[in-house]
């Protein structure tokens, strides 16, 4: 044993730095399902800072320094206060805002979000298939973002609630396709792990599984 050891200590060496890197450092997510359309897609793999909010100790949710703050619109990975599922959604509401929405419409901080409408097309729903989805931008809270709605579907309301301290409101961009905050709740500081900055790499995994060249390195 210890001389398998030193015959490979520079592939354990290795394997315990890429460790440290991973989860301490930067990631990477793929991202399984369209809770994020039409901005983030299935089969999106995307690059995310572990270091742009806290430094911590790796392999857990211990935070050693607080590095940089969440700030509204970020699109965040974060593990699920419910199950600890790990999630990617977009960061609407922080500590101390009120925020609230009825028949898919946001409001934070008693300003109403307007919306513009960009197209209509089907989009894919599992498992009915494809519906009607409508397309907008949404402007509130001096930030805007591409957001969708499907039709026919009414997006589960959230009551006027101000966040708690150490908080965060996540939703989907697919309004109507995301088991987010209003499903799981706030998500406290040390369950975020780090931001999504921009997408790695792309394929069609839910049809033909050829790369989708033209989202490689696109910014979120």
């Amino acid at each position: 044993m210890r001389g398998w050891f030193k015959n490979n200590k520079g592939f354990l060496v290795f394997l315990i730095c890429f460790g440290f890197f991973r989860t301490a450092i930067a990631d990477w997510n793929p991202i399984p399902s369209g809770s994020m359309r039409p901005n983030l897609l299935e089969g999106d793999v995307v690059f995310v800072n572990r270091l742009a909010y806290d430094l911590k100790l790796p392999l857990s949710n211990h935070v050693l320094v607080h590095l940089g703050e969440p700030q509204r619109g970020d699109v965040v990975t974060f593990s699920s206060p419910k199950d600890g599922t790990r999630l990617i959604k977009r960061l609407i509401a922080l500590p101390g805002d009120r925020v609230e929405m009825r028949q898919g419409r946001l409001r934070i901080n008693g300003e109403e979000a307007a919306y513009e409408e960009i197209e209509s097309l089907p989009e894919p729903v599992e498992p009915w298939g494809l519906v009607p989805a409508l397309r907008m931008t949404e402007k509130v809270a001096d930030g805007q973002r591409r957001v969708q709605h499907l039709q026919g579907v009414l997006a589960r309301d959230l009551p006027a609630t101000v966040i708690p301290p150490g908080q965060y409101l996540m939703l989907g961009d697919n309004r109507d396709n995301s088991a987010d905050s209003r499903f799981i709740g706030t998500v406290p500081r040390e369950l975020l792990i780090g931001r999504a900055v921009r997408i790695l790499a792309s394929a069609d995994i839910k049809g033909s599984w050829l790369p989708r060249f033209e989202r490689f390195g696109q910014r979120l």
